[in-house]
């Protein structure tokens, strides 16, 4: 059940991500005399130069959780502590006891009160001594790790294709951790982040908000990572940046893999202002989804897989008109096949042939880079399949600029 870290010398470049991303509880990645197994570096290492080895232990401590006395093993992390005792831990929220997704320390779910103090379970070590309570306080205010704030020109999936390369369109935060393991993951160093400050919804609004002034816009959009994880952070950072920017103009944008996105949560999202979403769907069939998210558990998969979809459904059954509706489609040649994006491009178009689908070009990066970033000509193909499935707003993201919804001509 117990591991340390191991660094393989020979596969470690010296990249710099144990430093400047990971919250190792050791102080440092390879330290095995103080590892704890939280496995933040073996998720997060590029070159796969960190591994995870069985590790006796055969010290106990004494702690304390929710008034009653447990003993259990030294060196591991309190979420692993929690375990131990018989606490069930989830990847999907509801179907355990803590809910722990991330596993870096970047989205705060698995928060319970160490000694007082709120705390991400899944980097902090336990102490001989240590008293837990692992049900928060109904008024808590939550906190995660949010960062690089900042205007963009592009905007995401959930933006507007015609405002799209106009200057800056909106500005962007991205939300440190995610319940997926791409391989390919085009955004890992936020994914993997557990190495940031950690902010309350009110405090990120106030950034967002003096941020939007900065770039004279009017779209105020966070993604990830994987914005969804921490559901009350969320709703309340959306909620407060309503409060901050309560004029018309003003428009709330969630980015999502949509893979936890329940009907009530998108309810909760809606009623706390959110304006604009934009759900991925990473595949129709489980196989791909596995491939392209690295979910090796087939059941978890599945239930990403149709949480997504559903969640797509929902918000075009309900609120088509009232939320502007985007929705992201990966493409690599070496991830999907083209008869999988004309199946989906069917499916949307059940459900929606007027929702604007914006296609990715997964390009190599992290794990997977020995791929090839799809050529200009392989997303003119596939903006035709789609269109000829009858969807009416298509636009694909290639390497040079954006093409759709009317031709496949490069919009910059």
């Amino acid at each position: 059940m117990f591991k340390v870290a191991i660094r393989d010398p020979k596969k470690c470049m010296d990249c710099g991500s144990c430093d400047l991303i990971l919250a190792c509880p050791a102080g440092r990645v390879g330290d095995t005399k103080n590892c704890v197994g939280c496995g933040a570096c073996y998720l997060a290492c590029p070159y796969e130069a960190i591994y995870m080895v069985d590790a006796d232990r055969v010290k106990y401590v004494s702690i304390v959780v929710n008034g009653e006395k447990f003993n259990v093993p030294d060196k591991i992390t309190v979420l692993n502590a929690l375990e131990f005792i018989g606490f069930k831990i989830s990847s999907f929220p509801g179907d355990g006891d803590i809910y722990a997704p991330c596993r870096v320390g970047g989205c705060w779910s698995c928060a319970v009160i160490i000694d007082g103090s709120i705390k991400p379970s899944c980097i902090t070590p336990v102490k001989d001594g240590m008293i837990i309570e692992t049900n928060l306080p109904e008024n808590y205010i939550p906190k995660r790790l949010v960062h690089g704030w900042m205007g963009h020109p592009v905007g995401g999936v959930g933006t507007p294709w015609w405002i799209k390369g106009r200057g800056y369109v909106e500005a962007a935060v991205f939300a440190c951790g995610c319940n997926l393991r791409c391989p390919q993951c085009q955004n890992w160093t936020t994914t993997y982040c557990g190495y940031e400050i950690s902010y309350t919804p009110r405090e990120a609004a106030l950034i967002m908000t003096d941020t939007r002034r900065t770039y004279n816009v009017n779209r105020m959009a966070i993604s990830g990572g994987e914005c969804t994880l921490n559901r009350l952070w969320l709703t309340q950072y959306i909620a407060e940046l309503k409060k901050l920017n309560q004029d018309d103009k003003a428009r709330f944008h969630v980015d999502t893999n949509a893979t936890i996105l329940t009907k009530d949560y998108i309810d909760d999202l809606i009623e706390a202002g959110m304006t604009d979403i934009g759900p991925d769907l990473k595949g129709i069939k489980v196989e791909t989804f596995m491939n392209i998210t690295g979910i090796n558990d087939r059941s978890l998969a599945e239930k990403y897989l149709k949480t997504s979809w559903n969640a797509f459904k929902y918000l075009v059954d309900k609120y088509l008109g009232k939320v502007f509706i985007g929705v992201g489609i990966p493409y690599n040649k070496d991830l999907i096949s083209l008869e999988e994006i004309a199946k989906i491009g069917e499916e949307i178009y059940k459900i929606c042939p007027e929702v604007q689908v914006c296609v990715l070009d997964y390009r190599p990066e992290f794990r997977r880079r020995n791929i090839s970033r799809p050529r200009f000509h392989e997303m003119v193909k596939v903006w035709e399949i789609l269109k000829s499935t009858g969807l009416k707003t298509v636009i694909c993201q290639t390497e040079r600029g954006h093409i759709g919804p009317y031709e496949a001509k490069p919009r910059f």
